[in-house]
Order: structure tokens, then sequence, then C-alpha cells
């Protein structure tokens, strides 16, 4: 579980956190929502510890962040797995070898353990003839649940993916969506994504958080979503036609 409490963060004198407090669970996919501007690159890299806020305290499992030593904090981001927007592979390594670095970098198993791993995580994200591929040999949807095995190689207690869906046609952006989903119920996970797809919104969105101009405007479940009343966020959720007919829909059979 993370718990933020009230946290705000400056830049240049300009304030990007305006005291953002909010809880999220084990188990649950939790989703961060908001116009470009809205501060939810500045609050999850807050949630990872690239940034500090100037006020509030950021508790994971209990313990707050700024409170933990150097070698506490530096095991705590062990427990982290992170999916980045462009999924950030190495080009000069295969697949095997890009999820394998994590397990390089920190842990003193043997090559042989590593490999287990790496062909454990690779399964799990359907990915069990791509080990000697290069990130250039393979799909936009392939190297992200690549960028999802690596993420998960340490077995992460805490997930923070950045867009996940991004440059993604409709249909696989959904197997990533239940991908990520699934691992998270499946190992109990605690799951943070910040999106802009409304598809996600509506599919796996345990708990949504909706940010603007820096505040917590709203927090909910996808069911809730569609029954809000706040204007901002129907704005913004519902600015096509085809989800606020959706909405309509879905209203109607409430009504029924």
């Amino acid at each position: 579980m993370i718990e933020v409490k009230n946290i705000k963060k400056s830049f240049d004198g300009v304030e990007i956190l305006k005291g953002i407090s909010t809880t999220f669970e084990k188990g649950k996919t939790s989703l961060v929502i908001g116009q470009s501007g809205s501060g939810k690159t500045v609050f999850l890299k807050s949630l990872l510890g690239l940034f500090t806020p100037e006020e509030g305290s950021i508790f994971f499992d209990g313990k707050e962040y700024e409170k933990l030593s150097t070698a506490e904090k530096r095991h705590l981001r062990t427990e982290m797995g992170m999916v980045f927007q462009g999924s950030a592979l190495f080009d000069s390594m295969t697949v095997s070898e890009n999820v394998m670095f994590p397990l390089r970098m920190f842990t003193n198993q043997s090559v042989s353990e590593m490999q287990d791993r790496v062909d454990f995580v690779l399964k799990r994200v359907n990915l069990v003839d791509a080990h000697h591929k290069f990130p250039a040999e393979t799909s936009g949807g392939m190297q992200k649940r690549v960028a999802i095995a690596r993420a998960i190689v340490m077995n992460p207690k805490y997930l923070f993916c950045d867009e996940p869906n991004s440059g993604l046609d409709p249909k696989t952006a959904i197997v990533i969506d239940n991908l990520i989903q699934e691992i998270t119920d499946e190992y109990n996970i605690t799951t943070v994504i910040n999106t802009h797809d409304m598809n996600s919104v509506m599919e796996i969105g345990e708990k949504i958080v909706f940010l603007k101009d820096g505040y917590k405007a709203w927090e909910g479940t996808n069911k809730e979503i569609f029954k809000t009343n706040n204007e901002s966020v129907s704005d913004f959720v519902y600015s096509s036609d085809l989800f606020k007919k959706v909405r309509q829909v879905y209203l109607r059979e409430l009504e029924g």
C-alpha cells in the first residue's frame, strides 16, 4: 500500500502539486488521469523518489520514505518496478538480456538462477520464443510486454506505469491492460498507472485519481466515474461523442 499525505511540489516558484492526498491499495490497478500539465508526471516521479516534495509525506506499507535511511531507500527501490512510456529497452541487448538487466544490477544470483527467472517472467507475458530477438525485431506490443517482464523480474511490491498504451493500436492496448491487471491481482502488487487512455479507465480503473491544475479534483472507481456529477471529470473523460453515448447507455441500464 502507498499512502500519500498532502504532498506539495514546486519548480522555480511555480507550485505543481498542491496538497494531494490519496491511497493506493495492494492488488488493485490505480489510474492517475488528467490533462497535460495537471501534475501527473511530477506526481508519479514523487512516488518513485525522483522528486522530493517540499511538504507532505509518502508512506510505503506504513514507512515514511523521507525517514528511511539511505540503505533502506536503496532497498525500497529494488521493490519497485517501472514500465516507461517508450518501453526504454536497450537496443543493443536481446530481449532476454534486457529483462535480466535488473537482476545483474541488484542481485547476486548466478547466471543460471537469473536465466530461470527471466524464462519465468517471459513466459508469464507470453513471450516464450522471443529471448534472442533484439527490440528492433519486435512489435510495439511485444516491446511493452518485454518492459513489463523487466519491471516484474525482481518480484516488486510496487509497479509504476507511465502511459503503458502509448503508441499501441486499440486491440494491443487491451492486451497490455489485461496483462497489467492480471499481474497486479496474481502477485498482490500495488500498481499505479499514469494514462490518457479512456479505455484503460473504463476497463481496469479499480481506483481512479483525477488531477486538475495540481489538485486532486476527484477519485473513485470506473463504475463511479459514469455517475459522477463532477463537471471537470465529465468534460475530460467524456470529451468524445462516443464516450458520451457509452455513458448514456450505462446510466439508462442503471435506471432500468
